[in-house]
């Protein structure tokens, strides 16, 4: 005789006020066989409480009791194989149940897929038994519903992070977006404080305790004790274009006319192509001294975080957008610094930055070049002095420029006999172009010719090698990858590659 397996539901109970929690929340709560929730050793569990309204009798209860929560084990695991051997014997118990037939709830504070304590159950046991998951509102909608501002609006972007990251992270993050959620604030508060605070958000910031509970509190972050504050509580940056206008600052910069000359500026700094050993002290110097930085996402994550200072972070292919935007801050009156890999003038942010400055943007702005070492100059000094001579830089992506110019180009260099520096050699929708290039330029070039392959060079994943032009197979290169091709002269000996200076 076959028995049916139970299900399995994640039930979401919202923030705290059980009256928040769903319709079909509660329902599901009252009809289970068993009723699942987690506590700590001291045997209350928050999420009975809530449900407690929709229990009934006879139910059973299942009490998940955390063998730690912060406090240190001597579990040979340490915290981490002490919590895994506790959701597996969890699981186990849950699995009996599901086995007899029996339904199972397991309650969950807010959104069950939200930093939810249901999410090791569901990975353990979704694969053998019917599995639901019952959304609720999260602590983040509770707290902005009770502070009375938006989280968000239009463009504007919401960041959620754990308290629990370093500082420094957190900073970056935070000066990267418009609006946050910073949750498991308790033993974290303090790190939190000092990230905001580096970010410059600290008096925009709202400390929001146990939200639509009875005893919610809600207070300006930077005049919070830290002696006061619980686990469940968060911090908060709502949205900055609302906050603008009830507090009664413009919400957008005032346009600045034409003819008149700003104090603002706009300068262009080159990175480097990879970490801080790389960077100028110009540059460095440029990066502490600007109120705003500009740049693709991954170039401005390398920027070290200053106090105040403000960053705008977006994707890889709206450099025209990036331009507007900073000519427009530093029209404003604000010093803007745009960064680029490498230096800002090859293949990068300073051609883009003066051509929006030509079509009127950001009159009167003053922009400023800093130049920073190629990824070029990187690759060579890896292996010896491959552009000891004349050379030739060249861009492989036909995105802004058509294929036939690029290969028209590669052919007259490669008659011309110089070495060629090739950036942006590939990605995920360029396959073809690197190997095409190869051809053209093996009508000029012996099979034997030597190509430097370098990847990532001074980043944790940095690959430089040897091979040849005959020998190079285009399915190792990808956008990371930066192509050394030499010229006729260019010798390789004792592992070093180099082109003599006289021809």
């Amino acid at each position: 005789m076959s028995v049916t397996l139970g299900k399995l539901y994640g039930v979401g109970l919202g923030p705290g006020d059980p009256e928040l929690m769903t319709v079909k929340a509660a329902r599901l709560i009252n009809e289970a066989d068993v009723i699942a929730y987690h506590s700590a050793r001291h045997g209350r569990s928050i999420a009975r409480s809530v449900a407690q309204p929709y229990l009934r009798e006879g139910q059973i209860e299942e009490k998940l009791v955390y063998p730690v929560t912060t406090e240190t084990t001597d579990h040979p695991g340490g915290y981490e194989g002490a919590i895994a051997d506790f959701y597996e014997l969890s699981a186990k118990r849950l699995a009996e149940h599901l086995d007899a037939g029996r339904d199972v709830v397991v309650l969950c504070e807010g959104d069950p897929f939200f930093y939810g304590s249901y999410m090791y159950m569901h990975e353990r046991l979704a694969g053998r038994y019917e599995a639901t998951v019952i959304p609720g509102v999260t602590s983040v909608s509770a707290a902005s519903s009770v502070l009375g501002r938006p989280l968000v609006q239009r463009d504007e972007v919401l960041t959620v992070l754990p308290g629990t990251l370093p500082a420094p992270e957190l900073a970056r993050r935070l000066a990267d977006t418009e609006a946050a959620a910073v949750l498991k604030l308790g033993r974290t508060f303090g790190n939190v404080r000092d990230a905001l605070a580096e970010a410059g958000k600290l008096d925009d910031a709202w400390y929001i305790e146990r939200a639509t509970w009875g005893q919610q509190r809600v207070e300006p972050f930077a005049d919070v004790d830290p002696e006061s504050v619980p686990y469940f509580s968060l911090a908060l940056l709502p949205s900055p274009a609302y906050a603008s206008r009830v507090d009664g600052e413009p919400a957008e910069t005032p346009a600045v006319p034409a003819e008149q000359v700003t104090s603002g500026e706009v300068v262009v700094v080159g990175l480097g192509p990879a970490g801080p050993q790389w960077l100028t002290p110009e540059a460095e110097a440029e990066l502490a001294a600007a109120e705003h930085v500009v740049g693709y996402g991954p170039y401005v994550a390398r920027v070290p975080q200053r106090a105040g200072q403000q960053r705008h972070a977006s994707g890889n292919r709206v450099e025209a957008d990036r331009a507007v935007e900073s000519l427009e801050l530093a029209a404003g009156g604000a010093r803007v610094a745009v960064v680029s890999s490498g230096d800002p003038g090859v293949f990068a942010m300073a051609s883009a930055v003066l051509e929006q400055a030509a079509a009127g943007h950001g009159a009167g702005v003053r922009v400023r070049i800093v130049p920073g070492v190629t990824a070029a100059q990187a690759a060579a000094s890896r292996v010896g002095a491959p552009l000891g001579h004349d050379y030739c830089v060249l861009s492989l992506s036909d995105r802004l420029k058509p294929w036939e110019i690029i290969e028209r180009r590669l052919d007259a260099a490669g008659a011309a006999d110089l070495v060629l520096a090739l950036y942006n050699p590939a990605s995920r929708t360029r396959k073809t172009q690197l190997a095409d290039a190869r051809d053209v330029l093996l009508r000029h070039r012996s099979p034997e010719t030597p190509v430097v392959v370098a990847r990532d060079v001074g980043g944790p994943e940095e690959d430089v090698r040897v091979t040849t032009l005959g020998g190079l197979d285009p399915s190792t290169v990808d956008m990371r990858c930066l192509l050394i091709v030499g010229s006729s002269k260019t010798r390789v000996d004792d592992g070093f590659v180099w082109t003599p200076r006289s021809y």
